[in-house]
């Protein structure tokens, strides 16, 4: 929201009160808490009236400070409230000097000048940001000049203003999929239905961080107002709607420990089963299917030798009008226990569509309408509109009995054969409205999706144990990053639409997010073979894939044989790949860092990557390029070092920008320099034991540098670990493990092998054990 009119002017109307100075302050063991009046205080008659802001300033955890700022105390405490984690053992420093308020917080402190109200947060004593005169604001739109209407609603909003560095480039604030880089946008965190061709996102979080190694995260569920270098070009403004505010500043210092520390406030990502890495394919949304078209599509993918793993029943499994009331459709499927069973026998898990609304000639929709379920008009009459569903109400997650009343009709499909479910939908939710626990309809806007998503992956969580719920998520709020997966939403089905949808994935993760997808092909319309077979590539070097369309069926032998070549080609690198997948998927629920990450977060210091949002990271060691034209052309940048083609074994130097001409199986996926990449013995299949016959392939080793890879099983035990050392000529390699594995040193000519058995293949040293040891291999 802008409230200024140039640099020194307000717009007609607005008035502004910053705080001028320090007046007293409390120190403590466990806080700082300042009063700040809004004009200068130079005799006792300045002290009748006016406006104070109290400040309190607390340290939550090492190197995070969090600011709370408030006008009247005095005003009730609304619900909902993000689920927060704080390290209550920590303790933060708070002093007064002469001239200053500071607090630390392990590196990170927080300088505040007494007599202009300077805020500096600085990194061991170099500044990071700042807030100056008027950066912190309490702001009126009812100003006449003398005074202000006391009447509060939508009257009054708490602003901050945290000053930009040269260079500084801002990421985050949910999936968004414009510009990556969100210097020079305006972003209301306010959840909606809006595709992704539309400055509008399913996704919204409070929470930015910066390539200088900092984050924040503004603690608000209502519709928070970001300007990010707009109003006023070198400070990112947030502003909310009321009496307070309340903002967390969270260090590094690099960019990955800043998401680190944000899951660790938030929640970590979950982590999905091994199967759930593997392909998905959907009805699609409006085609005609039933059980015939559904076993032909099973079939058919593992009669032509694609790696089919999980079977999605798009909204169609119930009947039209009756969403959602979790009934199978007897006119298509009259025996859906037997047809489960039928599609489990071949091995695929399956997952069915669900919302959290029950449209008005459901099954349901009488049950919950006199029981209490369902959200609420203020004149006590069920909310109830002809959107999506005609006369559909939403089930009031805040009543407990809805909560459960809810996982028990899941519990009857999870019964049956379901294994999973796509959480559709949760972004229109209305703010004229009445929540049974008295929820500010305001806040729970957003936070809807939480407490609906985080319903049924309780429910999974008890009926399959945990480690097994996956959910398919559309909508999400801060936190909802501990109930994957979530996928991109409504695209269309041609490259811009591709484009924006990896922009709005690599802003998701830059966000706290570990796992994400996307609709291979498109989801509106029908795209050429062309776009289907590079969405396929995309697809499948992305955490989870999933073949989903709306008018039209994903099959890929509906666009060509060369698309069943594709899918298939790429279904299994990617299930061979699983052993440094779920390696990194491990290590991502417990870290926060993604699995899929932008250039910046994984080579900050490199300007080249400040922008790139056509390439990412998949994990840690392996850079994907997808290609975004029907020329066949690959454009992409290397950043300093050797890198290494995984799937052809060229190798280029980095520093550079290549363009090429790619065939349909051959996108650029380039291993890192001095990578240790562990690949699986099955491509048929993305769950099995990563550590049996396991190939651990060295990419270009760095002399002096130590690398090293673990196999985990998937259980999360170590079961297989491999350290290297390339120094003076000679490669140290100690391997522990309990099963048959190989290593390969990719482009190495090795004369001799100290321990082991070798032979050159091509211009690869492969060397294999069956089981752990030392050896050394000589150039």
């Amino acid at each position: 929201m802008k409230f200024g009119n140039g640099c020194w002017l307000q717009k007609e109307g607005i008035e502004c009160f910053a705080p001028q100075e320090v007046y007293f302050v409390k120190c403590s063991e466990k806080e700082a808490v300042i009063c700040a009046p809004t004009h200068r205080i130079v005799k006792r008659g300045d002290t009748l009236g006016g406006i104070n802001l109290t400040v309190r300033i607390t340290t939550p955890a090492p190197e995070m400070i969090r600011v709370q700022v408030s006008h009247y105390l005095g005003i009730q405490e609304k619900k909902p409230a993000f689920e927060l984690n704080f390290n209550e053992d920590f303790k933060g420093e708070f002093c007064e000097t002469e001239d200053e308020v500071i607090v630390k917080s392990g590196s990170l402190s927080l300088r505040i000048h007494k007599e202009t109200w300077a805020m500096s947060y600085e990194r061991d004593g170099k500044l990071l940001t700042e807030s100056t005169k008027r950066d912190l604001a309490y702001m009126r739109t009812d100003w006449t000049g003398t005074a202000y209407d006391m009447d509060p609603e939508g009257k009054a909003y708490m602003r901050q203003q945290l000053g930009l560095s040269v260079n500084e480039h801002v990421y985050g604030l949910g999936e968004r999929f414009g510009a990556f880089v969100k210097n020079g946008q305006s972003v209301d965190i306010w959840n909606e239905d809006g595709g992704t061709s539309t400055e509008q996102s399913y996704k919204n979080i409070p929470f930015y961080l910066t390539d200088r190694g900092y984050g924040v995260f503004v603690n608000h569920p209502e519709k928070v107002s970001f300007e990010v270098a707009t109003e006023q070009v070198s400070k990112v403004e947030f502003s909310v709607p009321g009496e307070a505010l309340d903002y967390f500043v969270i260090n590094g210092p690099s960019m990955k420990e800043v998401l680190t520390r944000y899951t660790d406030l938030t929640g970590k990502p979950s982590l999905p089963a091994p199967w759930t890495f593997g392909l998905w394919l959907s009805t699609s949304f409006t085609t005609n299917y039933d059980e015939d078209t559904v076993m032909s599509f099973i079939d058919g993918m593992l009669r032509r030798g694609i790696n089919l793993r999980v079977f999605h029943f798009d909204c169609f499994w119930m009947k039209e009008f009756h969403w959602c009331d979790f009934i199978w459709d007897s006119r298509v499927f009259p025996d859906p226990e037997g047809m489960l069973r039928r599609i489990k026998e071949k091995g695929v898990n399956i997952c069915v569509w669900i919302n959290p609304y029950i449209g008005q000639e459901s099954a349901l929709f009488k049950e919950g309408m006199e029981k209490g379920y369902f959200i609420k008009r203020p004149n006590g009459d069920v909310w109830q509109w002809d959107m999506w569903q005609p006369g559909m109400a939403i089930v009031d997650f805040t009543n407990k009995e809805a909560y459960r009343w809810y996982q028990e009709k899941l519990a009857v499909l999870l019964d049956m054969g379901v294994d999973c479910f796509k959480t559709d939908f949760g972004e229109r939710i209305p703010v004229n409205c009445v929540y049974a626990d008295g929820s500010d309809p305001q806040k729970m806007h957003n936070y809807y999706t939480y407490l609906y998503n985080k319903c049924v992956y309780e429910l999974l969580e008890e009926k399959r144990g945990k480690g097994e719920a996956v959910l398919f998520a559309r909508s999400a709020t801060v936190g909802g990053q501990k109930f994957p997966v979530h996928w991109g939403g409504d695209c269309w089905s041609d490259y811009v639409s591709m484009e924006e949808s990896l922009r709005g994935g690599l802003s998701l993760t830059m966000s706290g997010f570990g796992y994400w997808s996307h609709d291979i092909g498109g989801f509106e319309n029908t795209s050429t073979a062309d776009v289907y077979k590079r969405w396929a590539a995309f697809g499948l070097m992305s955490s989870h894939s999933r073949l989903h369309g709306s008018t039209s069926y994903r099959v890929p032998w509906a666009y060509d044989e060369e698309a069943v070549e594709v899918v298939r080609y790429f279904t299994e690198v990617k299930a061979k790949l699983m052993p440094y997948l779920y390696r990194n998927a491990i290590e991502t629920s417990r870290t926060g860092v993604p699995m899929m990450r932008s250039m910046v977060l994984e080579f900050t210091q490199d300007p080249n990557c400040a922008y790139l949002d056509k390439q990412y990271m998949f994990g840690d060691s392996l850079l994907v390029a997808p290609i975004f034209n029907e020329d066949s052309k690959a454009v992409y940048y290397l950043p300093e070092g050797i890198w290494t083609h995984y799937l052809t074994g060229e190798v280029k130097e980095g520093g550079r920008w290549y363009q090429e001409d790619c065939g349909y199986l051959c996108i650029p996926v380039f291993a890192k320099e001095n990578s240790l990449i562990a690949v699986g013995n099955r491509g048929d299949r993305p769950d099995y034991d990563y550590a049996q016959d396991v190939v651990m392939k060295a990419y270009a080793l760095t002399e002096g540098k130590m690398t090293e890879t673990v196999v985990y099983g998937m259980d999360q035990t170590e079961e297989t670990k491999a350290v290297m050392v390339s120094e003076n000529g000679k490669i140290s390699v100690q391997v522990t493990a309990e099963k048959p594995c190989t290593i390969v040193l990719v482009n190495t000519q090795i004369k001799s092998v100290q321990g082991a058995d070798f032979e050159m293949k091509g211009n690869d040293c492969v060397i294999r054990l069956e089981k752990g040891g030392e050896f050394v291999c000589e150039k």
